[in-house]
């Protein structure tokens, strides 16, 4: 069970269910959209920084 959990979660698989278990507005969609490249943005450079 564990293991399945953890696999979900790397997935993203948990994030995705929880994300639409509502109607999302389209604008809202937009604006999660950006939050999420900028972190991802953020991550890569501090990744790429570090090596």
């Amino acid at each position: 069970m564990r293991q399945l959990k953890k696999k979900l979660q790397i997935d993203g698989i948990k994030r995705e269910l929880k994300r639409r278990e509502y109607y999302e507005k389209p604008s809202v969609k937009k604006r999660r959209k950006q939050a999420e490249a900028r972190r991802k943005l953020r991550k890569y450079k501090r990744l790429r920084r570090a090596s």
